[in-house]
């Protein structure tokens, strides 16, 4: 089911007990029988019966692997906002848009949560590459667009969910998503914005997670390698040499399948990851151990 909330921002209503998968205007996305069906009485601390979940970034790539995974393992109810696909199109509109977003999330992350009558899991996923470039030659407009979705795009979603979960008083659990680039300088991928902005997403992650464990609410980053993504396919299409180049820098020599993050995305917002806050999480197929 969608539904228009706000100018170019949607939002998807995924609930197991009404569709198998995910349309968006009428064309297919994922279907939850692309794995196989998950037997959720023997998942134990992995359940996530009757939870209700906020996923921003949920219409593709990492975003909707999580919406997938929650469902999967018995979630009441995932709701997937999204920013607009394409911020960088019209950058007046974005700028409005972001300028706009927090007070937008925080309603709408309410209305949900008043709704369903809690909020358990969140997860902050949208994020945009921005342009490759030199760091010579990036502007303070090519900064501030990486910096408004990347940064506080991920801070005014997770803020909103933690209101909820604290109102509830609803043991929560909040991922982050961060990259391997916030750890690590990424060879021959010039991309100083996007680096530098993970960087903080996991310092974010671990300073909520310090606030916030006195009232049961626990958050982590997670910091995936170069995953089969529509951001990094669509890098791959303008230099196809990155296939090679990021490959390679793997001990598995390939990228990372999206569904092969279900399953600690799963953990973490389960009670079976309950002692684990203020950690950044690497599933990058080695990339970060040479």
């Amino acid at each position: 089911m969608l539904k228009l909330i706000a100018s170019r921002t949607s939002l998807a209503i995924l609930r197991r007990s009404q569709i198998s998968s995910i349309h968006k205007n009428g064309v297919r996305l994922a279907s939850l029988h692309s794995t196989p069906a998950i037997q959720r009485e023997g998942l134990g601390d992995f359940a996530l019966t009757d939870r209700v979940a906020i996923v921003t970034g949920g219409n593709r790539g990492l975003g909707l692997e999580a919406a997938l995974a929650f469902s999967a393992a018995g979630s009441r109810a995932v709701y997937c906002l999204d920013l607009p696909e394409k911020p960088g199109e019209d950058w007046n509109a974005a700028r409005q848009s972001v300028a706009k977003l927090g007070k937008r999330l925080l309603k709408t992350v309410e209305e949900i949560a008043t709704k369903e009558g809690r909020m358990d899991v969140c997860v902050a996923a949208a994020g945009i590459a921005g342009a490759a470039r030199s760091c010579l030659e990036y502007t303070e407009e090519e900064l501030e667009e990486v910096y408004a979705v990347n940064l506080k795009g991920v801070f005014f979603t997770a803020q909103a969910a933690a209101r909820q979960m604290d109102r509830f008083q609803i043991p929560g659990s909040i991922i982050l998503l961060a990259s391997i680039a916030g750890s690590v300088a990424l060879k021959h991928t010039p991309v100083l914005p996007y680096n530098t902005s993970k960087g903080a997403v996991i310092q974010m992650a671990r300073n909520m997670a310090c606030e916030l464990a006195q009232k049961n609410i626990r958050v982590n980053s997670l910091s995936p390698g170069y995953i089969e993504t529509p951001m990094t396919t669509a890098s791959i299409s303008a230099q196809p040499e990155f296939q090679a180049i990021w490959s390679e820098q793997s001990f598995m020599n390939r990228l990372g399948k999206p569904h092969e993050l279900r399953g600690i995305m799963t953990w973490l917002a389960s009670d079976a990851s309950s002692f684990c806050t203020g950690s950044n999480i690497i599933v990058d197929g080695g990339y970060t151990a040479w």
